[in-house]
């Protein structure tokens, strides 16, 4: 405990804890792969608002959002 009051991380073990979220695509929220479904849940976002990202991204970056969003279904394996 620190002089603050508020609690270390490591706890009484003296190991961090931490909470790995992994990315997978999504097979509930999906449209193409459930890429940005996978996206979504990750970061505790909208789904929606994650394709729309995705949209602006592959409009003004000349296409290179639909060239990782295929990597991605490529490589991210499915929950």
């Amino acid at each position: 405990m620190f002089p603050d009051g508020t609690h270390d991380a490591t706890g009484d073990s003296g190991v961090m804890n931490t909470d790995t979220i992994k990315l997978r695509r999504s097979r509930d929220d999906r449209m193409v792969a459930g890429v940005c479904g996978g996206i979504a849940r990750m970061f505790n976002m909208d789904a929606a608002l994650v394709r729309i990202l995705l949209v602006a991204a592959t409009l003004l970056g000349f296409g290179t959002g639909a060239v990782l969003y295929v990597i991605a279904w490529m490589v991210v394996p499915e929950e």
